[in-house]
């Protein structure tokens, strides 16, 4: 079954590349209508909005600092304006995380996974939810990680802003669900973008003799798990993670 998107609006932070392409391509390419959000890479950007037109797709490019609450704010405004409403919406801006023990760590790095991963959301509800209440529909996708459920070491402040993430999706799944507004998580697994060009192979190959299916997964199956929760056909689903990372999180 193709899941239509035909009557959605969708807005995706941090969509210039990646997992945010990946998920902001897949949602197009199911009928929504699409609005990119950037900061600082607008080649990038206007790269995957192009693409997106190729398709289609209409689509739109706004920047702005996803956890900044004024930027946020604008941003929703001028989808909103733009295409008369914003149906889903899917958290995905991320900052670096550096993988190191926690003597390594300092709070200013704890706040900042802290303000990315549940205060932004938090500030892009409260920016979409006047509407999507008003017409009693929704939906929130926030993007985590499976770190959260694997434990990993050394990445404490990622790990546990993920965890609060998860947590704060789930509270809001039940706060929301009698307005007809379904929030749920992906949680992906290591699935190498751009930003992981750098990364020793060693591990990189370590981490996919993990990976029961034996491939490495890929933007496109990120989107593709959004797609669904974005779908009518999931309607009746919320407060669930579904882990994309082939088989390493089976339970």
């Amino acid at each position: 079954m193709n899941f239509s998107l035909s009557k959605k609006v969708a807005l995706v932070t941090g969509s210039s590349r990646g997992l945010g392409r990946g998920v902001a391509m897949s949602l197009g390419k199911a009928g929504a209508k699409v609005a990119l959000n950037y900061l600082n890479d607008r080649e990038s950007a206007e790269k995957t909005l192009g693409d997106l037109q190729a398709e289609g797709v209409r689509a739109m490019l706004v920047r702005a600092d996803a956890s900044d609450p004024e930027q946020v704010s604008a941003m929703v405004e001028a989808v909103e304006e733009k295409f008369g409403r914003l149906d889903v919406l899917v958290p995905n801006a991320t900052p670096d995380q550096p993988q190191k023990p926690i003597e390594e760590y300092d709070a200013d790095f704890y706040r900042q996974m802290y303000e990315f991963f549940v205060l932004s959301p938090y500030h892009l509800a409260r920016a979409v939810l006047p509407g999507m209440k008003e017409r009693k529909c929704g939906r929130i996708i926030n993007i985590t990680s499976e770190v959260f459920h694997c434990s990993v070491p050394e990445f404490s402040a990622y790990v546990a802003a993920k965890g609060g993430q998860i947590g704060w999706s789930r509270s809001m799944a039940s706060e929301l669900a009698p307005f007809g507004i379904t929030v749920n998580t992906v949680a992906p697994g290591w699935i190498p973008t751009e930003r992981h060009e750098n990364d020793p192979q060693e591990a990189k190959d370590a981490y996919l003799e993990t990976v029961p299916l034996g491939r490495w997964g890929t933007p496109e199956d990120v989107g593709n798990a959004v797609a669904y929760f974005s779908s009518d056909e999931a309607s009746f689903i919320t407060g669930q993670t579904l882990c994309v990372n082939g088989g390493r999180t089976p339970w």
